[in-house]
């Protein structure tokens, strides 16, 4: 008991050695010799290797092997080898409490729920490669569960294969092939719970781990047995039997007693209402149905106790309800659908000219179950059809996930081209409801292929009769599935609560039959479709069929009435796209007033690719850290990138695109990444470009953010479309603010409300920014001059303050211009007023001295007496001393002045004396 055996690998020519192992280091000596082993062989199912005799043997009644493989499926403690351990996630919080790990749950192992990471892990040695299969269920996307393997040097498994698939029904199971060598496995799983509300752990079971022999066989677990040596696997009892651990045999219970797989019997109890169920039976020639009851399997209940109810009668004949739009009655009384081309209500009704069937399903009666749906897992329904709706029958435990799952093959091409952040392939819609007692749970899971679903939407406790529609914008979703879970208790105490689905519409499926023939598609239609054609832009005329041109700068939409109704104007600053007339786009140029009356240009170009933000930490109750990333694309032309957010969980990697989407981001390490991004959705899709603060039922109010200083805002307004939460849609609003000193282009804000919203609804955004100033133009800047200094003079061009705009009209340059000083203009005036002077006293002087003589010469013609060469006589001799002759003569003898003017145009002779003609004597 001291030591064990084990073999060496096998050399190249397939021998090998049987060596003796101590079981623990320096605990005794002479240990046996090695031996020459048998050739390299395994054992077959059913049997073990016997090391002492090295032959192959039968397992014993009561036990098994599988031969090559080691198995565990018995869970009532953690077996020996396997190791579990919790280590914190945020690794700024060392006060949490991370002791939560792996739990053996008798029949399998379940992950913890809490947010601290949980590794399962278990070393094994092969002498050979090998393989690992094990059983999972893996339903909620809120845990994230991986698997990957280290080899002896510490190397694991690819980054990108160890991601685990979200189970789609039940039970998955997973096989990987291990080398040769040291293979350390490990599962890890993480919980995100930022709702709030309790999520679905991992659980595994039946662990195969194939080796190149086993020495040993494994006893038969309780409630199972194994009859006769050399058994592959242990059989479970009948209902009603049990055994222990190891047994040959299984024992009847007691009449009064049951068991399911156990190792001991229970009393049974009185027989409720909760322990059957109803249903119908097919449609009978003559237009019945028959309401059948029947109990729940494996039945528990006792029906000879006091109080206990009887199994209601069966066979009762009803009416059977109408066949479902799209189907009509056949011959044999069952719902048959209408052939291709053709529509019904009832009765099938080919479509008129000029209108299209419109394909999908529609169910909402429900004689029997559809053929695209199932709800049968390991041969146990779990959903129940009841003429009028479907509803969940009560389950063996009230743990079960009451699955019910509808098949899709795909979807029809679009009859409208629509661009791809708008694209819609399908819409589903149903109305549910849910009756509880307890904390029950109703999940609708969209599978985005044949591996993974995703919850797409949940709903707790009870909920009155509502309606819930989900847009279907991939090709790629392929299935629904509602799953209802009662309560996490393990026993059957809830089983009256019921979850029931009414009516169940998906639109535009391929296979689905058509339950109306609208007029064409208003702008193209399917191929083979006998519509008239109609070119983009175009409306089809209602009741004639003529296509009519759409007014200029609007977009059509499929969803409004046939006519001029359908083409939708384009709201301020967007024009529609001239290619598919499908949308409405901003090229990010913009003209815009202000409210003095200036034309503001704008040129948001340079921000126009998408830009992420995150909201601040936030922190959940045991400290995990997460945020809120928010992707941005402002505007753009029709082949834009649109901002996009992925969901990096789940290997089908959910995607959504538009302007404005937001995912919650998750620092860790899990799958070798440092950021997870789950839960997507698109917050807008349509786009409208104004100045004002309220634009329809979306408003952007001014105390979300600090007042702008000088120029408005530039407001854009982005819409989607509504879902159950927002019924008016979710919308968002991003301010434009100019900042000259802003030269980083990712400066955006979020209002002081919760992650970037206050109603859940309307998320804002403040995008501060030199871009998004206005162009600059000239009357943003103003011209100085400079004094004239050595002839030279400079004109100065500076921005007007405080500089409100950006990029534009440059600034002009400094100009240089000649010019003449004040000082040349004085000295020239001085000189010239001289010169002036000079010329204006010399002709004074000269006119005057003329003047003067002139007048003397007058004076003697006159007094002559008009006799030729005869001068006056004197009147004396002489002139008395002191008198003035001139002044006498002035006196006596005045003129006019037009006759001295005359008298100065006589002429002078040479000599400047006045020439007079004088007679001879």
């Amino acid at each position: 008991s001291d030591y064990h055996f084990e073999y060496t690998e096998c050399d190249v020519l397939g021998s090998r050695w049987r060596v003796a192992v101590p079981n623990k280091a320096d605990i005794c000596t002479g240990l046996p010799d090695p031996v020459k082993g048998t050739q390299c062989f395994s054992c077959n199912e059913g049997e073990y290797l016997d090391m002492q005799s090295q032959q192959c043997q039968k397992c014993a009644a009561g036990t098994y092997s599988l031969g090559t493989s080691v198995a565990f499926d018995e869970w009532d403690s953690l077996p020996t080898g396997f190791v579990t351990h919790g280590v914190i996630t945020n690794e700024g919080n060392d006060q949490t409490d991370c002791s939560s790990t792996w739990t053996p749950k008798g029949d399998y192992i379940a992950s913890n729920t809490d947010e601290c990471t949980a590794t399962l892990s278990y070393a094994v040695n092969l002498k050979q490669p090998g393989s690992l299969s094990f059983e999972y269920f893996y339903p909620d996307t809120s845990i994230y569960f991986e698997f990957f393997v280290q080899n002896d040097q510490c190397q694991s498994t690819d980054s990108n294969s160890r991601w685990m698939r979200i189970s789609e029904s039940s039970w998955s199971k997973y096989t990987v092939e291990l080398n040769k060598g040291n293979n350390v496995l490990y599962w890890r799983t993480i919980a995100y719970s930022l709702q709030g509300s309790a999520v679905k752990p991992v659980l595994l079971r039946n662990i195969q781990i194939s080796v190149a022999y086993t020495s040993e066989c494994f006893h038969c677990k309780p409630g199972t047995h194994s009859a006769n040596p050399g058994s592959a696997r242990c059989t479970p009892c009948p209902a009603d039997t049990y055994s222990n651990k190891g047994a040959t045999t299984c024992h009847e219970c007691e009449e009064d007693k049951y068991a399911v797989g156990s190792a001991s019997c229970k009393p049974r109890p009185a027989c409720t209402s909760s322990d059957y169920f109803y249903t119908h039976t097919p449609c009978d020639s003559e237009g019945k149905t028959q309401l059948m009851y029947k109990w729940i399997e494996p039945k528990i209940c006792s029906e000879t106790v006091e109080g206990a109810l009887k199994l209601p009668a069966s066979g009762e004949k009803q009416t059977c309800p109408p066949c479902n739009p799209g189907f009509f009655v056949s011959n044999s009384s069952t719902c048959e659908p209408c052939p291709s081309g053709s529509f019904s209500n009832g009765t099938c009704t080919e479509c008129p000219a000029g209108t299209e069937p419109v394909v999908g399903f529609e169910y909402k009666w429900w004689n029997t179950m559809p053929a695209n749906m199932k709800s049968t897992v390991y041969n146990q329904v779990f959903w129940e059809v009841a003429g009028e709706y479907i509803y969940t029958t009560p389950g063996d435990q009230d743990t079960d996930y009451l699955m019910l799952t509808l098949s899709v093959p795909g979807y029809l091409p679009q009859s409208m081209v629509k661009d791809a952040e708008r694209s819609e392939l399908s819409r589903i819609t149903f109305v549910f409801e849910t009756i509880c007692t307890a904390d029950c749970k109703l999940y609708f899971l969209a599978g985005y292929n044949q591996w993974n679903n995703d919850v797409v939407e949940r709903w707790n406790g009870r909920n009155h009769k509502q309606s819930y529609s989900y847009l279907i914008q991939s090709n790629s979703t392929v299935s629904f599935t509602w799953t209802f879970k009662r309560t996490d208790g393990t026993e059957r105490n809830y089983s009256a609560d019921v979850a029931k689905i009414y009516s169940i519409v998906i639109t535009n499926a391929i296979g689905g039959v058509a339950t109306k023939c609208p007029r064409c598609a208003l702008t193209s239609v399917k191929a083979g479709s006998a519509c008239v054609l109609c070119p983009p832009g175009h409306y089809m005329v209602n009741g004639t069929g003529a296509c009519q041109k759409c007014p200029p700068n609007t977009f059509i939409r499929t969803d409004q009435p046939v006519g001029e109704a359908a083409c939708i104007r384009c709201g301020p600053n967007t024009t529609t796209n001239k290619q598919a007339y499908t949308a409405c786009l901003s090229d990010c140029i913009l003209d815009l007033r202000t409210s003095k009356g200036a034309l503001l240009h704008y040129d948001f170009s340079p921000l126009a690719n998408v830009t992420s933000v995150h909201s601040s930490p936030r922190f959940t109750s045991k400290g995990l850290r997460y945020f809120h990333r928010f992707n941005l694309g402002l505007c753009g032309t029709e082949g834009r990138m649109p901002a996009s957010c992925v969901d990096n969980v789940t290997e089908s990697g959910r995607e959504v695109k538009g302007y404005v989407c937001q995912s919650t981001v998750v620092p860790s390490d899990i799958r070798s990444q440092s950021l997870v991004s789950s839960q997507p959705f698109l917050i807008g899709d349509s786009l409208i470009v104004t100045t004002e603060t309220t634009l329809g039922n979306i408003s952007s109010p001014q105390w979300m953010f600090a007042a702008a200083l000088g120029l408005p805002d530039v407001l854009f307004y982005y819409s989607s479309d509504a879902t159950q939460s927002c019924q008016q849609g979710r919308s968002a609003t991003v301010r434009m603010r100019c900042d000259p000193t802003v030269t980083a282009k990712n400066r955006i804000m979020l209002p002081n409300c919760s992650e970037g919203t206050c109603d859940g609804c309307t998320f804002h955004f403040l995008w501060q920014s030199q871009h998004a100033c206005p162009l600059c133009t000239k009357n943003h800047y103003r011209e100085i001059v400079s004094a004239c200094i050595q002839g030279i003079q400079r004109t100065t061009y500076v921005w007007q303050q405080p500089v409100q705009c950006y990029g534009g009209q440059p600034l002009p340059a400094q100009k240089v211009s000649a010019c003449v000083t004040l000082d040349f203009w004085l000295k020239f005036g001085v000189s010239t007023g001289a010169v002036a002077a000079v010329l204006l006293i010399s002709l004074i002087c000269y006119f005057w001295k003329k003047t003067r003589l002139q007048y003397k010469y007058s004076r003697l013609m006159m007094t002559s007496g008009g006799r030729e060469c005869e001068l006056p006589t004197a009147d004396s001799c002489a002139i008395m001393e002191g008198e003035d002759a001139e002044d006498d003569l002035m006196d006596l003898t005045k003129k006019s002045f037009f006759t001295k003017i005359k008298s100065f145009s006589r002429e002078r002779t040479s000599d400047g004396f006045d020439s007079v003609p004088l007679k001879s004597s």
